[in-house]
């Protein structure tokens, strides 16, 4: 089920040999298409994020309210064009493969289905067939403005289209302009088989309401929107902040994480809120978001008090306080604990501003210097992390390359957990998934050791181990 709806949304699953034949498919034609896509298409694209597409839209209007058409397309994933989306794809050695996938059809309750048209979610090639059939979207816009009055150049920039997935805004500073936008992309949509979603596509205006609606809108979990400022030279101000709905849905979560665990130990209930907190929080880390974050630590800290009274209805509220909020140091009162555990804060995370990706820029145009320094500056990448990369200059520790936007990486102890090695940062690396696999299977494994002239070269004893100089 669609998340706040009763409308489902089919999964195609394939075989596990699909699958794994489509991650290969999709290791070809990645790198082509990415050479190849719009610069400003950023959904399930390595390299780019949720974050890419929001800082466009602050480039966009940071300097002069706009229109925005907030358009959603109608279930395009199920209804992409089978045709057109292989008129795209061209003669190329997987066009084969890709067609039998497309037309391979579906088992529910062992009634097989035919598929006419759309891309099976839930293959791992679906994501990519869904951009390439949505390609052309802002060249064909851009054509658009080049025919508006005026100078051409000067047209292209005032007029802009940001995508995510199959989620897109049109800003322009003229409604008349926006509203021929969306005709121009209509009639482009039905070429591949599709079509706007009139209940998720509204026109408004960032600064001020336009026919009901009031100023901004939300887009990927975020609230966009300016406000009258008398203290700039603009005389406004744009501010992004998390969305209401956003808001609701988390916090909805923390309580009833806090329900569920009415009886369970301090310990658990922190271990259960913390990756929720953090992961929230890094999210929306680089928009202004420091003010809900305090709202939401305040919020919490009312919620645990009355799950903390509860526990202990005869106990004065003093007893309660020192049992499950001691104070940590003199600047952190009321923080959940038990001496050992600690609950993370919503404020503890800095809000540090997203650096958006260069147009269009590739994980694969061998750029590695580029890629490798903004791999630790993305929000939702681990503290841990970044202070490992910066220490490791953004190389693996074990293979010795440099790690890319599209590398699993993963925290390991150098000398294991089970061998006495402890959980501080002097005893982590950062490496590979698949060199961590490695590692961890050398580490298992004891080996008698040889005398100093028989070692390969490269390789030393440490800790009774055999690892890389």
């Amino acid at each position: 089920p669609k998340p706040g709806r009763d409308e489902k949304r089919p999964l195609g699953i394939p075989t596990m040999y699909d699958r794994a034949l489509q991650a290969l498919v999709k290791l070809g034609m990645e790198p082509e298409w990415e050479a190849r896509f719009e610069p400003n298409s950023y959904g399930f694209r390595p390299g780019r994020s949720t974050h890419d597409a929001i800082e466009a839209i602050y480039t966009s209007i940071n300097q002069k309210p706009k229109y925005v058409l907030d358009a959603d397309i109608s279930k395009c994933f199920d209804r992409i064009n089978h045709d057109a989306l292989l008129r795209k794809v061209g003669q190329t050695p997987y066009r084969r493969l890709i067609k039998q996938w497309l037309k391979s059809g579906v088992f529910d309750n062992k009634q097989f289905s035919g598929t006419a048209e759309g891309t099976p979610q839930g293959g791992v090639i679906s994501p990519l067939l869904a951009n390439i059939a949505l390609h052309g979207m802002e060249e064909c816009l851009s054509k658009f403005a080049e025919s508006l009055p005026g100078r051409k150049r000067d047209n292209k920039w005032a007029l802009s289209l940001i995508r995510y997935a199959d989620d897109f805004v049109i800003l322009h500073k003229d409604i008349k302009v926006v509203l021929q936008a969306k005709a121009v992309i209509q009639e482009w949509l039905n070429q591949v088989g599709l079509e706007l979603k009139p209940e998720k596509t509204k026109i408004a205006h960032t600064l001020e309401e336009y026919e009901g609606n009031k100023p901004g809108f939300d887009f990927l979990g975020f609230t966009i929107r300016q406000g009258q400022v008398k203290s700039t030279k603009l005389g406004f101000k744009t501010l992004i902040k998390p969305s209401s709905k956003s808001i609701k849905t988390h916090y909805r979560k923390l309580a009833d994480i806090c329900d569920k665990h009415k009886t369970a130990p301090t310990k658990a209930l922190i271990a259960k809120l913390n990756p929720v907190i953090k992961g929230w929080a890094n999210y929306f880390s680089d928009v202004v978001s420091k003010e809900m974050f305090n709202s939401l630590d305040h919020l919490l800290v009312i919620r645990l008090w009355r799950w903390a009274k509860r526990r202990h209805p005869n106990k004065s509220a003093k007893w309660v306080k020192k049992k499950y909020f001691p104070n940590i140091k003199e600047t952190r009162n009321w923080v959940l604990n038990d001496g050992e555990y600690i609950l993370n804060l919503h404020s503890d995370v800095p809000i540090i501003r997203h650096i958006k990706v260069k147009g269009n820029k590739s994980p694969y145009d061998g750029d590695w210097t580029y890629w490798s320094s903004r791999i630790g500056k993305h929000p939702g990448v681990r503290k841990e992390v970044t202070t490992l990369l910066k220490r490791q200059k953004n190389k693996c520790a074990f293979c010795g390359l440099t790690f890319s936007p599209t590398d699993l990486m993963e925290v390991d102890h150098i000398k294991p957990r089970s061998k006495g090695g402890d959980n501080t940062y002097k005893n982590k690396q950062l490496l590979h998934r698949h060199c961590h696999d490695t590692k961890t299977t050398l580490d298992n494994k004891t080996y008698p050791k040889p005398k100093l002239q028989d070692l390969p070269d490269g390789y030393l004893w440490v800790n009774d181990m055999l690892v890389l100089r």
